[in-house]
Order: C-alpha cells, then structure tokens, then sequence
C-alpha cells in the first residue's frame, strides 16, 4: 500500500505546438486561446487535465483504484448513488478511494447522494505562451460532394469546393505551473504511487492525444520543486522565478529557438529541484 503524499510541491510544465490548435476558444469561433490585451496564448487548466485523465484511463483501462470519474459518457448521478456509503461523506470517500481525478482534482459533487465539493490536492494554472501567438486560418477543401445539386455546381467551377477553415498557431512555447498541497493529500488519501502517475500523465499527455487540428504537441521540461515539510519552506513564486527563459531570436519557430536556464545556487534551504524531463 503505498505512502499518501507528506510533502508541498511546485512545479514548472514547459511544452509546445506547431502548426496545430492546443485549445480551441467556443467564444471566439474555435480560434486558439488568446489573452485579448497581449495576444498571448492560453491554455486553460481544464484541457490538460483531460488529457491527464485520458492517460490514465489507457493506461489502467479504468480498473479500480485508478477509474476516472470525468469522462464521456459517463452518468455521475448514477456514479455517485452507486458509492457505497449511508452519509455523503462516506460517498466521498469511497469515490476518492476508486477515482483517480478525485483523488488529485477533487470534484464538486452538485447533486446525487453524495452531494458536497472535494478539494483535490492537485491545482494547474491555465497554461500561457511566453510570446504573441499569431492565429493563423486556412481554408480547406473537398473533392467530393453530398448532393447532385453540389455535383453540378462543382462541374460549372470546375475545381474542389471550400468545406471549411481551421486555425493554427505556427509555433508557440507554453508554461504551466502547477501546485501540490500535502494538506489536502490527506483528506483525499492521494499516494506516492497517484503522485507519480501524475508526473507520467503530464510527460505522456500528448502521445495518445493526437489529431490534425492539434498539430504537433511535445512536452519540453518537467521541473519539480520538491519541499520537506507539508507547509513548504518557500513560497511558490519565489520558485517558479528561478526558471528563466530566454530566447534566441525575435521570432522563435522551434524548441532550440529558447534557453531555460535554472537558478539552481538560489535554491532556498529545504527544497529540492527535481528534473522529470
């Protein structure tokens, strides 16, 4: 049986796109994400978690402890009145104990017997690029039709008919910090063995995620602040400032385009770095 987590972390996700759509905008027509004053591109928490989700449900098939309870599909009323338990905080547990995105997200339980909200020890920030994105359209087209009436009106132009636009970003950096709170850890029995799926999940997060409106996705750098205590010896953005990244060019078009550089010396005391990628 494994240890529940004792320990605050931090951590520091670096990953990038190229000619793809990481997270598509349902107010602004599907276009990539985008802060409106700067133009920088975002990525919210909730897209990386799905694709965390996702992971572990190839990797476990769903089997119990590790079932996720966000999925398609899925009727939670059904999920949560099916726990075993007389009181809603027994339900709770119980579900923490067989879903692994409980245990690490929490979830806010709005009706069904075991209504109440779980706060999971798991926190990421929406994921911001560290340049302007250009939102890039492109028109594509179809050499088949559906219609006789498309048929015809196709032999008159005598070329391939516009089906639709997709948007891309050519190239774009993103940074997402995350958070781990041993506190909350406690409260939802998330383990050492949870916590290291986790970091697997984040690395592996775009291999199984594949399409052609997302382009080419990779993960970059993984970089962990591990603390000794369960408050934590430093704050967490006296840490992430110790990540600096540079870049080579104004225009960046590639991974070796940025220069991470660690301040490893300033490394306040009772706090180890962690490298996972």
């Amino acid at each position: 049986m494994s240890e529940v987590v004792k320990n605050r972390y931090d951590f520091v996700f670096l990953f990038d796109v190229k000619d793809g759509n990481p997270n598509g905008d349902p107010d602004q027509g599907n276009l990539p994400r985008a802060d409106v004053e700067n133009q920088e591109g975002l990525i919210s928490d909730v897209c990386i978690k799905r694709k965390v989700r996702n992971y572990v449900m190839l990797r476990h098939e769903c089997k119990l402890p590790y079932d996720i309870f966000i999925r398609q599909d899925a009727i939670l009323n059904k999920i949560i009145d099916a726990s075993k338990g007389t009181e809603p905080e027994e339900r709770q547990k119980n579900l923490c104990k067989d879903y692994f995105d409980i245990r690490s997200f929490g979830a806010v339980l709005s009706t069904g017997k075991g209504a109440g909200t779980i706060r999971g020890p798991v926190q990421f920030t929406f994921s911001r690029s560290l340049d302007r994105i250009y939102q890039a359209e492109h028109s594509i087209t179809r050499c088949a039709v559906t219609t006789e009436k498309e048929a015809e009106a196709q032999k008159k132009r005598d070329h391939a008919s516009t089906f639709g636009r997709k948007t891309t970003v050519p190239y774009a950096l993103y940074r997402m910090h995350g958070f781990i709170s041993a506190i909350d850890a406690i409260k939802s029995q998330f383990t050492e063995n949870d916590l290291e799926l986790l970091w697997e999940g984040l690395i592996n997060a775009f291999e199984h995620d594949r399409a052609a409106a997302r382009g080419e996705m990779n993960p970059r750098k993984l970089i962990v602040f591990k603390h000794d205590g369960h408050l934590g010896n430093a704050r967490s953005g006296e840490l992430f400032d110790l990540i600096k990244i540079s870049k080579a060019n104004n225009l960046p078009r590639k991974w070796t385009d940025y220069m991470v550089e660690i301040k490893r010396d300033n490394l306040p005391k009772g706090v180890q770095l962690i490298e996972k990628l």
